[in-house]
C-alpha cells in the first residue's frame, strides 16, 4: 500500500466511529445528489470511496430492487461503521481502492463519489479508472454537502487556484480522463459537479 493510501486510512479509521454523528443533517442533500445522476430502475451504480455509505440508500431508492449498488471504500473501519448502521442491507459493500477495482469495464451505468476527489492518489489516474468501468452515456457525480468555500471556512484554510474541484480545473481534469463535464455547482449548502463517459 502506498504512503498516501495508509495517509488515507490511517485518517477515516480514526473518524469512522463518529463520522455520521458529526454530520447528522446531510442525508436530504445525498439524496437530491443521487435524484440529480438520473439513475433508472435496474441500473448499476458505485459509491466510490463510499464510506459509512450514507448515499446506498437513496442509491438503492433510485435504483430499485433489481438494481445493483456496490459501494467500495479503502478503509475496513468505514465499511464497519457502515454495517453497523445498516447499510449493507442497500448495497453490497467491497474493501477496495477506486484505483484498481475489481470491476469488469462498462459493466455500471453510473458511479456516486463523495468528497472523493481530494483524497484520490493520483486524480486522473483514478478518474480514468472510474471511466474504464463506466459505459459510454453513463454518468459520474462528484458531490460534497458543503461547497468548496463553506469546506475550507470549516477547516481553517483558504481555498487555492491549484484547488482540484475549481471547475477551471476539474473539467480538463475530467475529460483527460473519458468524462464530460455536464453541469458544475459550487454553492454554500453543497458541491456537485456531473460528467458524462465519453463515448
Amino acid at each position: 500500500m502506498s504512503d498516501d493510501h495508509t495517509h488515507v486510512q490511517e485518517f477515516f479509521t480514526a473518524r469512522a466511529a463518529r463520522w455520521d454523528a458529526r454530520f447528522p443533517d446531510d442525508g436530504p442533500a445525498y439524496a437530491t445528489a443521487v435524484a440529480e445522476l438520473g439513475l433508472r430502475e435496474g441500473e448499476r451504480v458505485l459509491d466510490a470511496g463510499c464510506g459509512t455509505g450514507r448515499a446506498l440508500t437513496p442509491l438503492r431508492a433510485a435504483v430499485g430492487a433489481s438494481g445493483v449498488v456496490l459501494g467500495a471504500d479503502l478503509t475496513p473501519a468505514m465499511l464497519e461503521a457502515a454495517v453497523r448502521a445498516g447499510r449493507d442491507r442497500d448495497g453490497r459493500l467491497v474493501l477496495a481502492d477506486v484505483g484498481r477495482l475489481p470491476l469488469r469495464t462498462a459493466s455500471l451505468d453510473a458511479v456516486f463519489a463523495a468528497g472523493l476527489v481530494a483524497h484520490l492518489s493520483n486524480p486522473a489516474e483514478n478518474l480514468r479508472e472510474l471511466a474504464r468501468v463506466v459505459r459510454p452515456g453513463g454518468t459520474l457525480a462528484l458531490f460534497h454537502p458543503i461547497g468548496r468555500a463553506a469546506l475550507a471556512a470549516r477547516q481553517g484554510r483558504q481555498i487555492t487556484p491549484e484547488d482540484l474541484r475549481a471547475e477551471a480545473n476539474l473539467r480538463p481534469l475530467l475529460a483527460g480522463s473519458g468524462w464530460r463535464m455536464t453541469s458544475y455547482a459550487d454553492e454554500d449548502t453543497r458541491f456537485l459537479a456531473l460528467a458524462t463517459r465519453a463515448g
